[in-house]
């Protein structure tokens, strides 16, 4: 008999994740999902995840979790933003996001090398790209990190793409498009940059499990701004893809 096969999504309650661990549940694996918070546990077992309560910072905690778990494949779906990019609370946020991204990405990973992971599936973002020609692929150079609104941001950015990437397992990275659809705090695309339907990209993170070697994929919208044939090709990802209610 095969052995069932055991994924960690962290952060499991947010918009992608909960989309993510429906699907890895009906796909038949056994989920394991992080929150912070004790009150959101209850929402993890009634889809079928097995809930664990860990804050990314604690890194001893984390790492006896993933050690006891020993999960095949780890999905790295954390992130630290106000609900529906509230703009009161975005600049608190872009600094929080990205010691998230720094500091966060390192004690998982340092957490799931010791515990054996074999992959990573790691959330990043498509939209600090240094403005240049366009479409912008998976090549063209991150926003320059001087620069005095986002520089914060992509230099956080690169750093969870280059732990990732640089880690002794497989490293996928989605580079996301400004989320829309439910529970994302906006009904329709937002048109300020790419755009992708939460519903989408979750699936994105579900079929880059079958990668079996590094890459970085475009996940957004048809965007003349951005290019997605990468992801298109290599994993057969559909932007138009929505979850059946």
């Amino acid at each position: 008999m095969n052995k069932q096969k055991v994924v960690l999504v962290a952060g499991a309650t947010g918009v992608i994740g909960m989309r993510l661990c429906k699907m890895l549940v009906k796909d038949k694996w056994l989920v394991i999902g992080t929150t912070r918070d004790e009150k959101k546990t209850k929402l993890l077992e009634d889809i079928g995840v097995e809930p664990v309560v860990v804050d990314v910072y604690d890194e001893k905690k984390l790492e006896e979790i993933l050690m006891m778990v020993k999960p095949d494949v780890v999905m790295h779906q954390l992130t630290d933003l106000p609900e529906g990019l509230d703009p009161e609370k975005m600049e608190d946020a872009l600094v929080s996001n990205a010691k998230l991204r720094e500091v966060g990405t390192k004690n998982l990973i340092n957490a799931a090398v010791k515990a054996g992971v074999t992959k990573m599936i790691a959330q990043s973002i498509a939209f600090v790209y240094e403005p240049g020609p366009v479409p912008h692929t998976e090549e063209s150079s991150l926003l320059n990190f001087n620069d005095p609104v986002y520089g914060t941001t992509s230099r956080a950015v690169a750093s969870l793409e280059d732990q990732v990437m640089n880690a002794p397992f497989i490293g996928i990275v989605l580079r996301n498009g400004l989320l829309y659809g439910p529970g994302t705090g906006f009904d329709t695309p937002v048109d300020f940059v790419p755009p992708v339907h939460v519903d989408a990209c979750a699936h994105a993170a579900f079929l880059a499990l079958k990668c079996q070697t590094n890459a970085i994929y475009n996940v957004a919208d048809d965007d003349i701004r951005l290019s997605t044939q990468k992801v298109k090709f290599e994993l057969q990802w559909n932007p138009n893809y929505r979850i059946e209610e």
